[in-house]
This record gives C-alpha cells, sequence and structure tokens, in this order.
C-alpha cells in the first residue's frame, strides 16, 4: 500500500457510512468514503432519530457530510465496482482506478453485490456479521440494511457504521477503544477549527 492510500475505506455515503468514517477519521486513521448519493435518506423524513426531532432526509445527509469533512474524511463521488482481498488489506475498484487499505466497511444499504463477490458469509438473504459488525473476512465489515432484514432505520445504521469504526479502533490500538467526548474535547476541536480557517 503506497503512503497515499488511507487507512479505512468506507463503501457507501448514508448514515452507517459516514457515521463509521467519522469515528475513523477522527481518531486518526486515515478514511475515504466511496458513495453514489443514492441513499433511501433522500425519500426520508426524520421524526425517529432521537435527538433530531424533525429533519428532512437530504438536510440531514447535508449536515453529516459537513460533519465528516470538517474531520478531514476524503470524499469520493464514485460507484465501486470491486472489492478484493490483497497481501495488505483490500483493494477498492472503480471506473476511475483502483485504492487500497488496511479496512474496509461496506455501507451499501440493502445492495449486497459486494459482500457477496467479496466472499462475506450470508445468514439467509443478509451478510452474516458479528457484534462489531465484522464478517468473516477479517478486517471487513458489514454494516446497516446489509445485515438485517427489513429493519431499515437511519440511526440503526448510524450505529453499526460506529459499531465498525469502534472494532477497527480496537484493533489498531491494541485495547478496547472508547469515543468518549467531555465539554473540554469539543472546545479544543471548535478552536482548532477556527485556527485552520
Amino acid at each position: 500500500m503506497s503512503d497515499s492510500d488511507p487507512d479505512v475505506i468506507v463503501v457507501g455515503g448514508g448514515p452507517a457510512g459516514l457515521s463509521g468514517a467519522l469515528f475513523t477519521q477522527k481518531n486518526g486513521l486515515e478514511t475515504t468514503v466511496f458513495d453514489t448519493d443514492e441513499t433511501w435518506m433522500h425519500k426520508a423524513h426524520l421524526f425517529n432519530y432521537l435527538g433530531i426531532g424533525s429533519r428532512d432526509g437530504s438536510a440531514f445527509m447535508e449536515t453529516a457530510r459537513e460533519q465528516v469533512d470538517s474531520f478531514g474524511v476524503e470524499r469520493r463521488q464514485e460507484e465501486v465496482t470491486d472489492v478484493t482481498e490483497t497481501d495488505d488489506g483490500f483493494r477498492v475498484e472503480t471506473d476511475d482506478g483502483e485504492e487500497d487499505a488496511d479496512y474496509v466497511i461496506l455501507a451499501t444499504g440493502a445492495n449486497r453485490d459486494l459482500a457477496e463477490s467479496l466472499g462475506c458469509d450470508f445468514d439467509g438473504d443478509i451478510v452474516d456479521v458479528d457484534v462489531t459488525m465484522e464478517t468473516n473476512v477479517a478486517d471487513a465489515y458489514a454494516t446497516g440494511a446489509m445485515v438485517r432484514a427489513e429493519e431499515w432505520q437511519a440511526v440503526i445504521a448510524a450505529g453499526d457504521g460506529a459499531a465498525a469504526a469502534l472494532n477497527v479502533l480496537t484493533k489498531e490500538k491494541g485495547e478496547h477503544f472508547h469515543d468518549f467526548d467531555v465539554p473540554a474535547d469539543a472546545d479544543a476541536v471548535f478552536e482548532s477549527m477556527a485556527d485552520e480557517e
């Protein structure tokens, strides 16, 4: 893998993918998201997402994208055509080229084609994962609607993305990892962002 390759590639830019990307990038892992912007959130209106109240799905996605961008996640508007294992991790292919990473988080909604071609186990029609969202393919994660039959909720998907990211971070840090911020942490982040502008 070259120095310019990310540590983590996320395939899919809905709530699961962006949540996973936020956690990994925020905690020091270079993260790239490949997204086609075909998330179901554009058809949604959130009344059932804790802490949101009432929010148009597209407006929610705009805020989510701004948040991950503020932490330095690289987002690419490209469709991933294949994901394969390499000696050092994974290779993601698009029509524009390929990129390698140590970890891959699949967050492609109900489209499970990439998980199938990667060799992930299935339980019926859904991708089989453990509680950390890791598949049988080490360091490959599946999230959201890929791993649930008809339980397609933005808040669940975001939690799945966070669970995958925390497991990646636990592996990288060599101990159980928590991402728990306190008000002083937020103040420091906002001061840092202001200094960069």
